[in-house]
């Protein structure tokens, strides 16, 4: 492999498509070879998900049934062809990259002000994107970066992330993700998010009316994001090492899902996260979509939250919503200490099958093969 690295003029003459098929092949790749993680409702949401996209259609516009059917029967022909393909490296004017270098390709693509993404998420699904760099910001002294149109991307509708120190806004993705939210949103919900709309005017859940307050509902949940990762990381409580290691040893497993919803509970309620932002600017709307939202091991995990804010809903009194930020965050605490015990003393000696079976006797029970299909679908 070749070590010189390409000047950006010389990138500039080769065209963002070219770059955009290479990420888009091993997009194709990762979905292939990934794409039994979903359950078969999980699935067909993430594959419309996806067609929108390749069709350039706004998240609302559903087109006729057939026609995605048609899509997705070629689709997965498609990935008959690929699925015992391996990753393919990135080049770039000559040069190949590994496709997990994330830090060696933006080195480069910088220059052409696109946004490379590639890491693992749910159930150690490789993911890859390529975006537009539209703005950079700086929150608590971390670079933020807010990307535009995607090139290329997969199956998952991942509306931030973090990596390399750098955080990133896939709006293209989010305002996707938000849009499915919404229309998927469980009846207990249905009242937080009818107060959020009442903040900003809205009097009705139609699809209509949500769609013309999309921006605003946007604007409200950018916040939320782009903070979720501000307090992840800043988080000093659940070491990255650990939670990695459990991570690997763990994937698609309901352990897998509580360690993730754990450290997602640190970074909404710590310090620097998520909650305590939005509560001292006064972010009502944000506020009523996380109780909205909260769902799946997230609301097992923190189910005064919704109480506290209903509380807030009748008397305008944030009191009972910062204290319980505040119960949330200590008991994530001590989640985080008790299973990292537990899966340190199956690495020690009692096996790692103990320690699953011990963090799943403690915290998940009967409800872990309930959470494992709702977070996947």
């Amino acid at each position: 492999m070749e070590t010189r690295n390409p000047t950006a003029s010389t990138l500039d003459k080769e065209p963002s498509i070219s770059i955009a098929k290479q990420v888009q092949d091993n997009c194709n790749i990762s979905d292939a070879t990934h794409a039994g993680v979903f359950s078969i409702c999980g699935l067909a949401l993430r594959m419309r998900d996806l067609y929108k996209w390749e069709k350039q259609l706004p998240p609302w516009q559903e087109k006729a049934q057939e026609d995605i059917l048609d899509w997705i029967g070629r689709r997965e022909e498609t990935w008959e062809d690929i699925r015992e393909v391996p990753y393919q490296s990135i080049t770039l004017a000559g040069v190949e990259y590994d496709a997990f270098d994330t830090v060696g390709i933006n080195r480069v693509l910088a220059a052409s002000g696109l946004f490379y993404g590639a890491g693992y998420a749910y159930s150690l699904k490789p993911t890859f994107f390529l975006a537009r760099i539209t703005q950079e910001l700086s929150i608590e002294g971390q670079q933020v970066l807010l990307l535009g149109k995607e090139l290329a991307r997969d199956l998952l509708t991942l509306p931030a992330m973090s990596r390399d120190g750098v955080i990133v806004l896939r709006s293209e993705a989010a305002r996707m993700y938000l849009w499915d939210q919404i229309q998927y949103l469980k009846k207990s919900g249905r009242p937080f998010l009818e107060y959020a709309l009442a903040q900003i005017g809205v009097s009705d859940q139609n699809p209509e009316s949500i769609r013309q307050a999309l921006p605003d509902l946007f604007a409200a949940q950018t916040e939320t994001y782009i903070r979720h990762e501000v307090g992840e990381s800043m988080d000093q409580v659940f070491d990255r090492e650990t939670w990695r290691e459990i991570i690997a040893d763990y994937p698609h497993t309901p352990v897998e899902l509580l360690v993730r919803a754990v450290k997602y509970l640190l970074a909404d309620t710590s310090e620097n996260g998520t909650l305590p932002y939005l509560i001292h600017s006064g972010q009502v709307v944000s506020l009523a979509l996380y109780a909205a939202f909260l769902d799946g091991f997230g609301r097992e995990l923190f189910p005064e939250f919704r109480s506290a804010f209903r509380r807030y809903m009748e008397d305008n009194d944030i009191t009972a919503v910062t204290r319980t930020v505040a119960a949330g965050h200590r008991n994530a605490r001590h989640l985080v200490a008790d299973i990292v015990a537990l899966y340190q003393e199956g690495k020690n000696g009692k096996g790692k099958d103990w320690a699953a079976a011990e963090i799943s006797r403690r915290y998940l029970n009967k409800k872990s093969e309930k959470f494992r299909r709702s977070a996947v679908s």
